[in-house]
């Protein structure tokens, strides 16, 4: 299999060197370049593909036989459903379309074409296969439904698509305007309640709040990582003796940016220091200040999040 995969990989290589008329010397280069290009995309459709799967379980599982509604495009296409009976499928297409082609000139070609494949997929995915209706409890059907719409989403943003357009016009309305994209889909999902609140009923507004409130959640989880760093900016007299801490006693690697000490009146000469900045997983804080303090009680310490974290040390080494 290995084999067929790099006899594919090469030919494909000849044929774009070919076409470009590249030398051939850079043969080795395209082919790693090409690997790498089709690990990505092979990595990418299983996100979108398992996005897919469970945006269509939340809604024909949950929500679409329970008549219950979301935020975005999914929310209008089922308030629609619900008024007109118009198939859910076809309405998810017509509905997302017109923000798919403003992708195409607001975020770029790749990440439009994707999202079409997704969209499609996902209307036929609803259409054609069925779905046990899971439950009939109001509260666990916006709690899950919410959840299971809101993972396929998250995932399908990790591949690098989307399902429901509302973020592609947030990200357009906040460039014309002086707007940001939270207060964009903020505005839309209002607007969304509010109807449903005035077509149905305020209870119903009130579960699809709760069922958005889910999604979003889910969705923040899925796209930004399921580990949360934290990065550690740290200012001490004796930074050498912390840095080896940090690599020896945790585990962890660190980075050295040479500074000065900014505290000083005009003219005075300001103190050089090293500045040692560090990547840990929020479980690790308190081992990292128990090391610091046993240094120097004194030490300034800043830090801030990081949502998710690629390479280094951080993943390869367990915590010491």
């Amino acid at each position: 299999m290995k084999a067929i995969f790099q006899y594919i990989i090469n030919e494909v290589v000849k044929w774009k060197l070919k076409k470009k008329k590249i030398p051939l010397n850079k043969f080795e280069k395209e082919v790693k370049y090409t690997k790498i290009e089709v690990n990505h995309l092979i990595r990418d459709s299983f996100f979108i593909l398992l996005g897919i799967i469970s945006a269509t379980f939340g809604l024909k599982g949950f929500l679409l036989p329970n008549s219950f509604i979301d935020g975005g495009v999914t929310g209008i296409s089922l308030i629609i459903t619900e008024l007109t009976e118009i198939p859910l499928s076809i309405l998810l297409v017509v509905i997302n379309l017109p923000f798919i082609i403003m992708a195409f000139s607001t975020i770029g070609k790749q990440f439009a074409l994707r999202s079409i494949i997704a969209i499609f997929l996902l209307a036929i995915f609803v259409h054609f296969i069925p779905f046990p209706i899971i439950t009939e409890d109001k509260l666990l059907i916006a709690v899950f439904g919410g959840f299971f719409l809101g993972m396929g989403i998250g995932l399908a943003i990790r591949g690098g698509s989307v399902i429901d357009g509302t973020e592609v016009l947030a990200v357009f309305i906040s460039r014309k305007t002086a707007m940001t994209i939270g207060d964009v889909i903020l505005i839309f999902n209002i607007i969304i309640f509010g109807v449903a609140a005035y077509v149905f009923s305020i209870g119903i507004a009130l579960y699809a709040i709760l069922t958005y409130l889910s999604a979003s959640k889910t969705i923040d989880f899925v796209v930004s990582g399921i580990e949360e760093y934290v990065g550690v900016t740290i200012i001490s007299d004796k930074s050498e003796d912390i840095r080896l801490a940090i690599i020896e006693n945790m585990g962890r690697g660190c980075t050295i940016y040479s500074g000065k000490r900014g505290f000083g009146k005009r003219g005075d000469v300001l103190k050089e220091t090293d500045i040692l900045y560090t990547l840990i997983t929020r479980l690790e804080l308190a081992k990292l200040h128990t090391e610091i303090d046993k240094i120097d009680t004194k030490a300034f310490i800043v830090m801030h999040s990081i949502k998710d974290a690629k390479g280094g040390m951080i993943k390869k080494r367990p915590l010491k």
